[in-house]
Order: structure tokens, then C-alpha cells, then sequence
């Protein structure tokens, strides 16, 4: 009876575990369709945004503008780590923090570690770089209480100062994009100095008579830091639908594997029963056969 009452408290608590993760399931469903519907009327502003940025990239002839182009001898570097701030979503944290050390050793490899900054924007990056030896950046640790643009551009416009200061020669993100609630896609992406190379229209139409109001470098100045500044709100806003759609699929797959393992324990549950009951009947049987012989 022993193997049985184990068994039946399994059985309980699995059933308990199924709950839970089908209500994570539904949980992360709402969530993704919020986050799905911001990060998608995002991309078309974005992406227009940095194609007018690649054709009036040619013009920027100020010091100052060239500063957001020209690339540097590498000396300190910035590294943007985009996780999300709780588990249980799948490979999602462990792709992004691999793909993060894969760069570090092929890109970086000569730099020494004091010379490597890691911001950090979600908690799970930073609990698995804790005890690492770069230098941590984590003001940003718990940027997903807050990701309304106004707050991300401040976050930006920090970077983009610290650039131009010099006190990092490059800048660069890593983070999952957004593709269907069951892929994400690992990106990689330079934020600074200005990767013209992403513009597809950049160099087609560079040439082109454009005409300035109120003038190119007013223009320009407002224009740069926006494009910068958007590529990093996207990238925070592609990183949170893919965080919502990677736990949504975990805990669906989670559900089906409770449900699976449900099975097994009430087949062995119905088992060990059986063979309980067969006994005692056994039992009883010979006794009554012993009883009568006498």
C-alpha cells in the first residue's frame, strides 16, 4: 500500500504541475499578442527610418556627423545583452548569452576583459555573466518594467553620449528577433558606429538632389540619433515578443509532457492496485483452503 500512496501523490502533484503550466501558457498567449502587435507597427517606421538614414548618409560633411560613421581603432566596447527577466521560456536566455561569448572570443578576442563592457538589459544575462570578469553595466538590468520609447530613447541617448565622448569606440546588440510565436532568430547587430552596410537603399541612392528644410545638419543631427535610438527599442520589443512566444511553446510542450507522464503513472497505478487486490484475494483464498482442511 506504500507503493501505492506514492504513487498517488504523484500523480497529484503532476496534475498540479499541469495546471500551472497551462496557465503560464495562457498567460504568456496574451501577453505575446500585445507585444506582437507593438513590435510589428514598429518595423515599418524603422525600417524607413534607416533607408532615409542610408541615402543622407553621403551628406553629412559636419565633424560631427561623420563621428556617427567613421569606425575606430577598438579599444573599449560595448556589448548590449538583451534577456528577459524570468526562466522558463526555453533555450531563449541560453542562445543570446552564447552568442555572446561566441562573439567576445572571435571579435574580441585580443581585447583584454577590462576593456569589455556588458549592459545588461533583463536579469537572466546578468546571473549568468555575474561572476565574469568584463565589466558589468546593470542600470538597465530591469528595463522590461518599462518599455515605453521615451524611456529606451533616454537609454539610448546615454549610449550614443558616451560614444561620441569616446568612452566606447563600438557599440553592438544581441538579442532575439521576432519571427512567429515558435522561432526566434538570433541577431547580432551594430548600433555604433553606423552600420551603412544594413541600409539596402544606402548606397543606390546616396547621389540623389535632395532638397533641406530647414538645412542638411539640423536635419541630420535629429536624424541620427533617432535611427540609433529606434534600432534599440526594436530591439527590446523583438526581444519581449520572442521571450513571450518562446515561454508560451515551453510550457505548451511542458503541458503535453505532464500529460504524458500522467499516463505512465496511472497505468502503474492501476497495476500495483491490481496486484494488491490479487494478492490479498490470494490470500484469502488459501486461508480459507487452510481452514477447510483442517
Amino acid at each position: 500500500m506504500a507503493n501505492l500512496k506514492e504513487v498517488r501523490i504523484r500523480i497529484s502533484s503532476t496534475l498540479s504541475t499541469q495546471q500551472i503550466t497551462k496557465a503560464m501558457k495562457l498567460v504568456s498567449a496574451t501577453k505575446l499578442r500585445r507585444a506582437q502587435n507593438a513590435i510589428i507597427q514598429l518595423r515599418p517606421y524603422a525600417e524607413k527610418l534607416q533607408n532615409i538614414l542610408g541615402n543622407l548618409a553621403g551628406s553629412a560633411d559636419d565633424a560631427k556627423l561623420k563621428a556617427f560613421f567613421q569606425p575606430r581603432p577598438i579599444k573599449n566596447v560595448l556589448l548590449i545583452v538583451v534577456t528577459s527577466d524570468r526562466g522558463l521560456c526555453g533555450p531563449f536566455n541560453a542562445n543570446i548569452t552564447k552568442t555572446t561569448r561566441a562573439l567576445i572570443e572571435t571579435n574580441y578576442k585580443d581585447l583584454a576583459t577590462k576593456n569589455i563592457t556588458l549592459m545588461f538589459m533583463g536579469k537572466k544575462g546578468f546571473e549568468f555573466y555575474k561572476t565574469s570578469p568584463y565589466n558589468l553595466n546593470v542600470e538597465n538590468r530591469e528595463i522590461f518594467g518599462n518599455t515605453s520609447a521615451d524611456h529606451v530613447f533616454e537609454v539610448g541617448q546615454s549610449i550614443i553620449n558616451d560614444f561620441l565622448t569616446g568612452k566606447y569606440d563600438e557599440v553592438r546588440v544581441i538579442y532575439n528577433q521576432f519571427k512567429n510565436a515558435a522561432t526566434q532568430i538570433i541577431r547580432e547587430e551594430r548600433m555604433l558606429p553606423v552600420d551603412l552596410s544594413q541600409f539596402s537603399s544606402g548606397k543606390k541612392e546616396a547621389s540623389n538632389d535632395f532638397i533641406f528644410e530647414p538645412n542638411k545638419t539640423e536635419i541630420l543631427q535629429d536624424l541620427i540619433p533617432r535611427a540609433v535610438k529606434t534600432q534599440l527599442l526594436k530591439a527590446i520589443l523583438d526581444s519581449a515578443a520572442s521571450e513571450h512566444g518562446a515561454r508560451m511553446v515551453a510550457m505548451d510542450k511542458a503541458t503535453e509532457n505532464a500529460g504524458e507522464l500522467l499516463k505512465a503513472l496511472r497505468l502503474q497505478y492501476n497495476q500495483a492496485r491490481q496486484a494488491a487486490i490479487t494478492t490479498e484475494i490470494s490470500e484469502i483464498v488459501g486461508g480459507a483452503a487452510a481452514m477447510s482442511g483442517k
